[in-house]
C-alpha cells in the first residue's frame, strides 16, 4: 500500500553513495518525517557518473550503485520504515559513450539499418552531401587529418570484432567494410574460410537499405560472420597472424586507414565542429548526450520498461520526469505515461517563467517546484532596495542594468556558438519549405537563418506546445509566438515583415504540410535549450544586481512579491495542482536555500552594503592582476562570500572559475583562458589570506547571520505547509551554505543528523535556539511540521483548505499567516531587518479554539493576539488546534 505523501527527500546517488547507503539513512529520514525517498537516476549510466543523467542502458540498475540486489535491499528497508519511493527518470536523452551504450554502438555499426536507428533523433536525410547517411561524431582533439596522420587513430581486432580506437574513445566497424581486409588475409594464408567470410561481408545489405527484411538479414549474417571469424582466429594461429598483420599494415598507412574509416556509418571530426555541423539532436549543447524519440512507441516501451514494472509491482510510487521540454510532444508523452502507470505520482522538471502556467492537458501532479522556490523567496526581498541596488550595480560594474537586453544577447550568443548545429538543421528545413512556396522561394539562406535566430532569441518562454496530433493551438502559444515575432522585427528591422509573418504562420501550424509541421515541432525543441543555456547558464552569471534572484525559473528583474500576491498564487496552485512538488533547494539550484535566505537581506540594507563593497574593492585592488578580475566578477565574488561564508579558498576558487566560464565573457568551457582564470585564482587566494579583509567581511556578516537563519526557517515552514508536497534536498534539514553543483553534491553527514534528531526530543525550544550554530532550529522546524502532517494528514491533503489570515497593525506587512485545513496555523516573519524585532501593535486573530505551538511549546486561546507574543519564544510559529475533549 502506498504511504501518504507527506514529504520527499532527494538523495544524490553515485559510486560513493550507493543504493545501500540510501537504505542505511532510511530509518533516520523516516524518524524525521519524510514519507518518500526521492532518488536521482538509478539506471545504468556512464562509468564514473556522479549524477546518473548520462544513462547508457535503461534495461538494468546501475552496477556502481549496487545493481538490482541493492535496489531490492533498499525497497525492503523502505517497506520496513513505511516509506515510499520516487524515481528520477531520463526519457529525453541517452549518453552515447561508445560500447557502454549498446543501442548507439549498433547505430554506429549499422547506420540507418540498425534496429535502434529510429530510437535516436538522427537526421539521416539531412546529413551533409559530403557525408550522406552518416552520423557526425565530434570527438577528436584536433582536425581529423592531423589526428589520423599523427597515429592517434588505430584499428584493433579481438574476439571477432574490429574497432577503431582514439585515446579513450572506441568505435565499431561496419562488417560490410571488412571484405578487402579479409581478402588480403585469405590471399596471404589460403585459408578458405577467410575467403568465404570476405565474400560474405561484401554481400551484406548496405546500411542505408533500411527495409525491415534487408536490415534483418544484415544483422543475422553479420552475427554469423563475427562468430565464424572469432572461432577461426582462435583455432588457427595462421589466420590470427594474418589478420594481425593486416591490422598493423593498415595502422602504418594513413591512406589505408582513412579509406577504411570512410566506409563507416559515422564521420570522425574535431570536437569544435559540433557547434555548426551535427546530425543528431543533443541534450542542450552536450555532444555526448543524444536525443531520444519518445514519440515512437517502441522507444517509449524500451526506455520505461523497468520503471513501469516497478510501479506495477508497487515498489515505486512516483516518477520525476527530467526535462520533458526536450521531447517532440510532451503532452503526448505524459498521456502515454499516465496510461501506463495509473495512480502513480508524476511530476515534471518543467521550468515555468513568471506568469506561465503548466499546460492544462498534461495529466501530471505538477512541477518539481522551481516556480514555488522563486515565489516563496520573493516574500523576503524588499522592493525598496531595488533602486539603490540598481544604482550600485551600475556604479561598480560600469554596466547598464538592462536584464531583458542581456537575456536577448545571451540567447543569441548561445544559439550561434553552442547550438549552431541545431539552428543550421532548422535553417536547411526552412530553405526546403520556402522552395515549396513560390511567394517565399527567393529568400536567401542567410535571411531564413536570421529569422529563425532572432525569433528564437526573442522567445519569452522555454517553448510552445503546438501539436499536429491535436490540430489546435493554445491561445497562450499564439501569444508567445506573436510576442517573439514582434520583438524580432523590432530588433532586426532589416528582416522582411512578410517573412516573419510566414514564419509565424508556420510555427502556429497555419500552413499545412509535412515539412511545415516538422519545422514547428523542431523549433519548439530549439527554444528550450536556447533559454536554458542563454539564461540559466549565461545571463544569470552576468547580471549581479542581487544574485539571490538569479535562480532557475526566476526573473532577476522581479524584485519581491507581496503577501497578497503570494496568497493568490498559493490559491491557484491549490485549485490546479494541489499535489505539485514544493522545493527550495535542488541539485540544479545556483545557490542553496540558506545562501539565498541570507543574501536577500541585502535588499533591506542597500546603503550599508554599498559602503562595504566600495571599501572592499578599494582594499583588495592590490590583489588584481591588471584589470582582472573585472568589477562585475569581483562584485559577484563579494555576494558569494556573504551568502556562503564560512567558505574555504578551494571551494570558492572552484565556484568562481565555473561562474566565469558560464558567463562566457573572459573564459568559457569551450575556450578556457588560463591567464584570466589564473588571475581569478590569485585574487581569491590573496583576499582570503588577508586578515584585514576577512575581519571586515565577518564584521559586516555578523548582524546578518541570525536574520538569515530566520528567513530560512520561515521559507522552510511555508514549504512544509503550503499546498503541495514538500521536498527536502539531501542534508538541508540543517543549515546548508552550498553553491551550484558540484558544490551542492558534497558528502552529507547523516550520522550527525541522526544523532541531533535523537537529541531534539530531550531539548527545550530555548536549548534548541541556543544551539543554532549546529542547525538544530531548522531540523526542529522540519521534524515538527512533518510530524504534524503525519498526525493530521487531512489538514494538508489536496482537498484541505488554504485560508490566508489577516494581520493588522503598523507592522502587518512583515508577517505571513495562513490556515491549512481546520487545524494547522502558520505564522512567519518577513523583511526581518526592517522589522528590527519590534512588532509594535501588530496583531493576528486566532480562530476559535485552543492552539498549541509545536515549535515553542506554548498554548494560546483563540482570539486577537499580538504577533510579538506568538513569536516571542521561537522565530516562526506552527500552531495546532487542540481537539476538544468531551
Amino acid at each position: 500500500m502506498q504511504p501518504e505523501r507527506t514529504a520527499t527527500c532527494r538523495l544524490q546517488l553515485h559510486a560513493g553513495f550507493t543504493l545501500d547507503d540510501a537504505a542505511r539513512v532510511t530509518p533516520y529520514l523516516a524518524r524525521l518525517g519524510v514519507s518518500h525517498l526521492y532518488l536521482s537516476p538509478i539506471l545504468q549510466a556512464v562509468h564514473g557518473s556522479t549524477h546518473g543523467y548520462d544513462v547508457v542502458d535503461p534495461s538494468r540498475v546501475n552496477d556502481e550503485l549496487g545493481g538490482e540486489p541493492a535496489r531490492q535491499r533498499l525497497c525492503a528497508a523502505l517497506e520496513q520504515a513505511g516509506m515510499g519511493l520516487v524515481l528520477d527518470i531520463v526519457p529525453n536523452h541517452m549518453a552515447v559513450a561508445g560500447a557502454q551504450n549498446p543501442w548507439w554502438w549498433n547505430v554506429l555499426e549499422n547506420g540507418p539499418s540498425s534496429p535502434f536507428a529510429m530510437y535516436f533523433d538522427v537526421d539521416w536525410e539531412s546529413s551533409e552531401e559530403r557525408w550522406p547517411n552518416k552520423v557526425l561524431l565530434p570527438v577528436l582533439g584536433d582536425h581529423y587529418g592531423r589526428i589520423l596522420e599523427a597515429g592517434e587513430i588505430r584499428l584493433q581486432y579481438g574476439d571477432g570484432l574490429f574497432e577503431l580506437a582514439c585515446h579513450e574513445h572506441r568505435f565499431p566497424l561496419d562488417p560490410s567494410s571488412l571484405n578487402d581486409l579479409l581478402h588480403r588475409a585469405y590471399r596471404a594464408t589460403g585459408i578458405e574460410l577467410l575467403g568465404f567470410l570476405a565474400e560474405s561481408c561484401a554481400r551484406l545489405p548496405q546500411p542505408w537499405l533500411t527495409a525491415r527484411d534487408a536490415a534483418s538479414r544484415r544483422h543475422r549474417d553479420q552475427d554469423v560472420i563475427r562468430q565464424l571469424l572469432d572461432n577461426t582466429t582462435r583455432q588457427d594461429p595462421a589466420a590470427a597472424a594474418a589478420i594481425e598483420a593486416e591490422v598493423e599494415q593498415i595502422n602504418t598507412r594513413p591512406d589505408a586507414l582513412d579509406a577504411l574509416i570512410e566506409k563507416q556509418n559515422y564521420r570522425l571530426a574535431w570536437w569544435r565542429t559540433a557547434g555548426r555541423d551535427l546530425g543528431y539532436r543533443r541534450f542542450f549543447d552536450i555532444n555526448d548526450l543524444a536525443g531520444l524519440r519518445q514519440e515512437q512507441e517502441e522507444v517509449f516501451e524500451a526506455v520505461h520498461a523497468l520503471p513501469l514494472r516497478w510501479v506495477e509491482e508497487g515498489s515505486v510510487h512516483g516518477l520525476r520526469i527530467d526535462h520533458p521540454d526536450g521531447m517532440r510532444d510532451p503532452g503526448q508523452y505524459f498521456s502515454q505515461l499516465s496510461r501506463a502507470c495509473p495512480g502513480a505520482w508524476i511530476v515534471a522538471e518543467k521550468i515555468l517563467e513568471p506568469g506561465e502556467q503548466l499546460p492544462g492537458d498534461w495529466p501530471i501532479a505538477g512541477t518539481t517546484g522551481y516556480d514555488f522556490l522563486n515565489r516563496v523567496q520573493g516574500l523576503f526581498v524588499d522592493p525598496v532596495g531595488e533602486a539603490p541596488l540598481t544604482r550600485l550595480f551600475e556604479e561598480l560594474t560600469g554596466e547598464h542594468a538592462d536584464y531583458a537586453g542581456l537575456v536577448y544577447e545571451s540567447k543569441r550568443q548561445v544559439l550561434k556558438d553552442l547550438l549552431g548545429s541545431e539552428l543550421n538543421r532548422l535553417s536547411s528545413l526552412f530553405v526546403d519549405i520556402c522552395e515549396l512556396h513560390r511567394r517565399h522561394r527567393d529568400y536567401t539562406r542567410h535571411e531564413l537563418h536570421l529569422a529563425l535566430l532572432e525569433t528564437a532569441s526573442c522567445f519569452p518562454v522555454y517553448r510552445t506546445y503546438v501539436s499536429p496530433r491535436e490540430g489546435s493551438v493554445a491561445a497562450t502559444d499564439v501569444d508567445y509566438v506573436d510576442a517573439a515575432i514582434h520583438q524580432a522585427g523590432e530588433r532586426r528591422p532589416e528582416l522582411d515583415s512578410e517573412l516573419l509573418q510566414f514564419l509565424r504562420d508556420l510555427l502556429l501550424l497555419r500552413i499545412p504540410g509535412e515539412r511545415e509541421n516538422e519545422l514547428a515541432l523542431r523549433f519548439q525543441q530549439l527554444t528550450g535549450p536556447a533559454m536554458a543555456k542563454g539564461v540559466e547558464d549565461t545571463a544569470l552569471y552576468r547580471f549581479h544586481r542581487l544574485t539571490a534572484l538569479n535562480e532557475v525559473g526566476g526573473d532577476p528583474e522581479r524584485f519581491g512579491i507581496s503577501v497578497d500576491a503570494f496568497h493568490e498564487a498559493c490559491a491557484l496552485v491549490h485549485a490546479r495542482h494541489p499535489e505539485t512538488m514544493l522545493t527550495t533547494s535542488t541539485h540544479d539550484t545556483k545557490r542553496s536555500e540558506d545562501v539565498r535566505a541570507r543574501l536577500v537581506l541585502l535588499s533591506e540594507i542597500p546603503d550599508a552594503w554599498a559602503k562595504a563593497t566600495r571599501s572592499w574593492m578599494r582594499h583588495n585592488a592590490r590583489y588584481r592582476s591588471g584589470d582582472w578580475p573585472e568589477p562585475a566578477t569581483e562584485y559577484l565574488y563579494y555576494q558569494t562570500l556573504v551568502g556562503a561564508w564560512p567558505i574555504d579558498a578551494e571551494r570558492m576558487t572552484a565556484y568562481m572559475e565555473k561562474a566565469a566560464r558560464e558567463a562566457k565573457q573572459y573564459s568559457s568551457w569551450t575556450h578556457p583562458q588560463e591567464d584570466y582564470e589564473q588571475a581569478l585564482r590569485e585574487f581569491v587566494r590573496g583576499t582570503l589570506e588577508d586578515a584585514g579583509f576577512r575581519n571586515a567581511l565577518e564584521s559586516f556578516l555578523q548582524p546578518l547571520i541570525g536574520p538569515g537563519r530566520t528567513n530560512s526557517l520561515a521559507q522552510t515552514l511555508i514549504k512544509l505547509t503550503a499546498p503541495g508536497v514538500p521536498d527536502l534536498y539531501q542534508g538541508s534539514e540543517l543549515w546548508d551554505l552550498s553553491l551550484v553543483d558540484p558544490d551542492n553534491r558534497r558528502p552529507v553527514d547523516f550520522v550527525t543528523r541522526a544523532r541531533l534528531l535523537e537529541e531534539l526530543g530531550h531539548l527545550t525550544p530555548a536549548q534548541i535556539s541556543a544551539r543554532a550554530d549546529e542547525g538544530l532550529p531548522k531540523q526542529w522546524v522540519v521534524h515538527q511540521a512533518l510530524t504534524l502532517r503525519h498526525r493530521h494528514p487531512e489538514w494538508f491533503r489536496p482537498d484541505a483548505a488554504y485560508t490566508p489570515l489577516r494581520v493588522t497593525g503598523e507592522r502587518a506587512g512583515h508577517a505571513v499567516a495562513y490556515l491549512r485545513g481546520e487545524g494547522a496555523l502558520v505564522l512567519v516573519p518577513r523583511l526581518v531587518l526592517g522589522l528590527g524585532g519590534d512588532w509594535r501593535d501588530t496583531r493576528l486573530g486566532l480562530p476559535p479554539g485552543v492552539w498549541h505551538n509545536r515549535l515553542s511549546g506554548e498554548t494560546f486561546e483563540g482570539g486577537d493576539r499580538l504577533v510579538a507574543e506568538l513569536l516571542d519564544a521561537f522565530p516562526v510559529a506552527l500552531l495546532e488546534r487542540e481537539e476538544e475533549t468531551a
